[in-house]
């Protein structure tokens, strides 16, 4: 079980530097990448930044709720051939010291705590925001209602229960929780101070680390079974990214706004305008997909090392503010 700790650090901390300059940054200059830019442009101009956030944020829950429900019954049709087997090996392998600390840091994951640093998080951005205080007081509150809400819809189409050692169903709310409030926080870290890439790819494999520590934490204690963490350690990343880029659209990031001579109108907006953002938004979902395998792949020995994703859709996403130059960048607040 140690080495399974272990790897669910190790995996993520050095997954999450490669996918951030390898796979993330050849998807993001995709055909895919380029229409949706070009789409999200459009659909800009035409309503305005908040409404396009708004309408963003809300397809793209939709579209998780559609992907993630066939998910669930599948990982519901393994669970005598692949929970039950994990659970019995876990059960005998448990240490009750270390399953002390693991129950400590499971809690990370748990609403109560969460909530409080998302007020806190969200306060803190509002200030340093200033005349823009509700873009951060908005979107860093609303990121906890909408990993809830989202989550309990799958939990209910999918209705699977929960292992005879806790409550946690389908998909680990706890590892998208995690994913959701310290992806936002990182998000927003880059958004309000000019950083270079290095310390966008710091940021994000910091998630990566602390979702797929929680996932492992929560296959020790036995609140889950597996396939619910390995599940979450995908839903948590895939949720995050449209979470991301409907913030930086209301920021004024992504797109990224019209400069000088390139503003010829709507059509210059919808094609060239937002080139480095989008592609920043595009390495977010590479990262996110990638970092998911290598989870997958580490949660089914029985450590969680996939939340490695989040911390790659954070970083890419974060990386949108570095790269771009447009308007409604507070300003930075030098480090007291």
């Amino acid at each position: 079980m140690y080495f399974f700790a272990a790897l669910s650090v190790i995996v993520p901390a050095v997954a999450g530097p490669l996918l951030a300059y390898g796979p993330g940054r050849r998807l993001a200059r995709g055909r895919l990448v380029t229409r949706t830019r070009a789409a999200v442009a459009g659909l800009v101009v035409t309503l305005g930044r908040p409404v396009t956030a708004l309408a963003f944020v809300l397809f793209w829950a939709a579209l998780i709720v559609a992907v993630f429900w066939p998910v669930g019954l599948l990982a519901h049709s393994l669970e005598d051939a692949i929970d039950w087997p994990v659970l019995l090996w876990v059960t005998e392998r448990r240490n009750p010291s270390f399953e002390e600390f693991n129950w400590f840091y499971t809690a990370l994951g748990d609403r109560d705590p969460l909530k409080k640093v998302v007020v806190a998080a969200a306060v803190v951005f509002a200030v340093l925001w200033r005349k823009r205080f509700w873009i951060p007081l908005v979107a860093i509150l609303l990121s906890f209602p909408l990993e809830q809400y989202v989550q309990a819809i799958l939990a209910g189409m999918v209705d699977r229960g929960h292992p005879p050692t806790g409550l946690g169903s389908y998909p680990s709310g706890g590892i998208a929780r995690v994913v959701m409030t310290f992806g936002a926080i990182a998000l927003f870290v880059a958004l309000t101070w000019k950083l270079s890439r290095r310390w966008h790819v710091v940021l994000g494999t910091v998630v990566f680390v602390l979702a797929a520590y929680e996932g492992y934490s929560r296959i020790y204690t036995q609140k889950h079974w597996i396939t619910d963490v390995i599940s979450g350690l995908t839903f948590g990343p895939a949720l995050f990214l449209g979470y991301a880029v409907a913030v930086c659209i209301l920021a004024g990031r992504y797109p990224r706004p019209e400069t000088g001579a390139a503003a010829s109108g709507p059509a210059s907006e919808a094609t060239g305008a937002a080139g480095q953002a989008s592609a920043n938004a595009g390495g977010a979902s590479a990262n996110a997909g990638g970092a998911s395998a290598n989870a997958g792949g580490a949660s089914a020995g029985g450590a969680s090392a996939g939340g490695a994703s989040a911390g790659g859709a954070s970083a890419n996403a974060g990386g949108q503010a570095g790269e771009s130059t447009g308007e409604g960048r507070p300003e930075a607040v030098p480090a007291a």
